[in-house]
C-alpha cells in the first residue's frame, strides 16, 4: 500500500529508488510516517548497519505503529520528533558533526525527503552519499508563486492557498531550493472559474 509508481513527467520532477545498504562507519536515516518501513527493509538487509546508525523519525500520525519496531532495531541513536520542523536542529547538529563517508538514507514523503535533502548537501554532503525512497502519502508541499506561501499536505488539485486564499493549480515544476512544488493562480483571467477539485492521482 505505501509504495507509489509515479506517472512520468517533466525533468525537474524528484525520481525515487529503493534503499540499499552501502558500506561507511556511520548512517544517518531520516524518515516519517510509512517512511519507517524503508528502515525496517534496509536493516533486513545488513545486521550490523543499525549499530551504525543514527534514524531521525517523525512518527506524523500514520506511522505511529512503526516506532517500537525501529527502535527494535537498536541504532546507535535514536530520535522521535512530533514534527519535521522539531528535528531541524537534531538534524543539522548530525551534519555538522558528521565525517567524510558518512551515508544518508531519506525515506517517506516528498515534502520529508527534499527537505532532508536541502539540509544534508547544504552541509557539504555529496549526492552520491544520499539515497531516497518514497513511502507513504503522495501529499505535496506546494509553493504559491504569488505570495510565496508554503503549503503542506496538498492532496487536491486545484487548491486553495493556506495564505492568500488564491485557486491553485498544481503543476509538476519542483523546486529542489524550496523543496517544493509550485502553484499558480487557476483563475486569474477568469476569477471564479474554478473546477471541482479531484484528488491528485486518484
Amino acid at each position: 500500500m505505501s509504495k507509489f509508481q509515479f506517472p512520468e513527467s517533466i525533468a525537474s520532477r524528484p525520481t525515487y529508488g529503493s534503499l540499499k545498504s552501502r558500506p561507511g562507519k556511520a548512517h544517518l536515516m531520516i524518515a516519517d510516517a510509512e517512511g519507517a518501513e524503508a528502515i525496517l527493509d534496509l536493516a533486513a538487509q545488513d545486521a550490523g548497519l543499525m549499530a551504525k546508525s543514527h534514524v531521525i523519525y517523525i512518527p506524523s500520525g500514520s506511522g505511529a505503529g512503526l516506532s517500537e519496531r525501529l527502535r527494535g532495531l537498536k541504532p546507535a541513536q535514536y530520535y522521535e520528533g512530533p514534527s519535521y520542523a522539531a528535528a531541524v536542529p537534531r538534524i543539522r547538529r548530525v551534519l555538522s558533526d558528521a565525517h567524510m563517508g558518512l551515508q544518508v538514507y531519506l525515506c517517506g514523503t516528498e515534502g520529508l525527503m527534499g527537505q532532508a535533502m536541502n539540509e544534508a548537501t547544504a552541509a557539504g554532503i555529496p549526492h552520491s552519499a544520499i539515497q531516497t525512497e518514497h513511502r507513504g502519502s503522495i501529499a505535496r508541499r506546494m509553493q504559491c508563486v504569488h505570495c510565496k506561501g508554503i503549503t503542506e499536505n496538498v492532496t487536491t488539485d486545484p487548491f486553495v492557498c493556506a495564505h492568500c486564499g488564491l485557486n491553485l493549480f498544481v503543476r509538476d515544476h519542483y523546486s529542489r531550493r524550496l523543496a517544493a512544488f509550485q502553484g499558480v493562480c487557476i483563475d486569474a483571467e477568469d476569477p471564479g472559474n474554478v473546477p471541482n477539485p479531484v484528488e491528485l492521482y486518484k
